[in-house]
């Protein structure tokens, strides 16, 4: 790959500044090749990787798990749908997951949550006397937050 896309056009259409590709750069997330003279070239699937991670970023995954995934996804050329599809699935099932803790911590957040507080009403009769420290810390009426 001769030409390609330079880091500053990169930048320009990811939004990401360049040393945030170069970040990304040292995780594998992005691997350039170099041009006759040494500078880096990205191609366009390059756009896609960044902007997956992104937003996997914002919904909370860790670096290390979204470089994991990308990882398995081929170098220097586009990956295919099916290769999506395969890290599609195991993100689907967190995002699943993370969209049900949502739910409840929404319809559950302003009655008692077991946390010990029983600073509300609710928490008398939900939780008298805090007996729910004797379930574990945090707050224990919200079962996908309390583990």
């Amino acid at each position: 790959m001769t030409h390609g896309l330079t880091i500053g056009e990169l930048s320009d259409r990811t939004g990401l500044a360049v040393s945030a590709i170069r970040f990304y750069e040292t995780h594998d997330i992005v691997k350039p090749l170099r041009n006759k003279g040494g500078h880096r070239r990205y191609g366009r699937p390059d756009i896609r990787r960044l902007s997956f991670v992104m937003a996997a970023q914002r919904l909370g995954f860790p670096l290390s798990e979204i470089a994991d995934h990308l990882r398995a996804l081929p170098d220097h050329k586009a990956p295919t749908k099916a290769d999506w599809t395969r890290i599609s699935k195991t993100f689907r099932t967190k995002i699943d997951a993370r969209i049900a803790a949502l739910e409840e911590l929404r319809d559950k957040l302003d009655g008692c949550i077991g946390c010990g507080c029983l600073s509300l009403t609710a928490c008398r009769l939900y939780n008298p006397g805090d007996a729910k420290a004797a379930d574990g810390p945090g707050p224990r009426n919200l079962t996908r937050l309390s583990g």
